[in-house]
């Protein structure tokens, strides 16, 4: 049987806290507690950053995201997908303002994978038994709404079960399909955790199948990312556009300065005259941005700049 529990009385983390203390003494304290072997400790990210010191002066949040990032994925005025410097692909990079003094930004923690190491050896050395660490956080999903929490630190858990090379019940060879095993658990966590019950830690027990002893060779949550050559959805359709014209003609260095404009036409505008297209050139690229930004009103405004050319 597998269950779910969340323990209450961790309250406020601040920098230096000695989270290993603050987690058993909670587990300890609730009715489903102490910690059991084969157990695995979900830990939202929030609290690792707090203990790690990762809280930042930021009167500027979107400066933040941009110091934190490697490059933009998608941009939609002030929202923003990018790829980390930590290896993630999220929005606004995981910087959080939220439960954080005025004018202060939360980091996600450094190294995530290295975090939940230090923390699974301080619980498992403290405490003999065998135990598994998730380090969670909140992402939105391509295609869907809303969030679900994800894993972006682990160890000591089987992170993918690959089933290639199984069979299934009707004899058919399994060949691609593989479980995310490591945000699955993080998900079902998080069920526990809730977002507004002020309970960050929650331990999922029953899955002691997946608690593995961790080593050089064993995947961590860093290993779930997908290899930006295997990745159909490198680039949103419009950026992907931007990015594509802007290389044609050398200038594939404006890519993230277009991508600052907030609005769709001033960001057109920017690629056709800075790439100094004109003609059936910049005609092409009008229509094929504006059709990925919906801007069929602008058309007139964009013909101003760039004539159509007449048949």
């Amino acid at each position: 049987m597998i269950t779910i529990f969340a323990p209450a009385g961790i309250g406020e983390v601040s920098a230096g806290a000695d989270l290993t203390e603050l987690i058993l003494a909670a587990v300890a304290a609730d009715d489903a507690g102490p910690l059991a072997d084969g157990d695995v400790v979900v830990v939202t990210s929030k609290i690792i950053s707090k203990a790690e010191g990762r809280t930042v002066r930021a009167d500027d949040r979107q400066a933040a995201i941009t110091a934190e990032s490697l490059g933009t994925v998608a941009r939609r005025g002030e929202s923003r997908i990018v790829h980390t410097r930590g290896g993630l692909t999220m929005a606004a990079a995981g910087v959080d303002n939220s439960n954080v003094d005025p004018g202060t930004v939360l980091l996600l923690p450094v190294d995530p994978d290295a975090s939940a190491a230090r923390l699974r050896a301080d619980l498992a050395g403290r405490t003999g038994l065998r135990l598994g660490v998730i380090i969670s956080d909140t992402s939105g999903r391509a295609w869907r709404i809303g969030q679900t929490d994800l894993a972006i630190g682990a160890a000591g858990v089987r992170v993918i079960d690959s089933y290639a090379g199984r069979t299934d019940p009707y004899g058919n060879d399994l060949k691609v399909s593989a479980a995310a095993i490591a945000d699955e658990l993080a998900a079902a966590a998080d069920l526990a955790k809730e977002k507004l019950t002020g309970r960050p830690v929650a331990v999922v027990r029953g899955l002691g199948r997946h608690v593995v002893e961790p080593g050089p060779d064993v995947p961590v949550a860093r290993d779930l990312a997908r290899p930006q050559g295997e990745d159909f959805f490198r680039l949103g359709a419009r950026e992907a556009t931007i990015l594509a014209v802007l290389t044609a003609v050398g200038q594939a260095d404006r890519y993230e300065a277009v991508l600052e404009h907030h609005d769709p036409e001033s960001m057109i505008i920017d690629v056709i005259s800075g790439a100094g297209l004109t003609g059936d050139q910049a005609e092409l690229v009008r229509r094929i941005l504006a059709v990925h930004a919906d801007l069929g009103a602008v058309v007139p405004k964009l013909d101003q700049l760039v004539p159509t050319p007449t048949p």
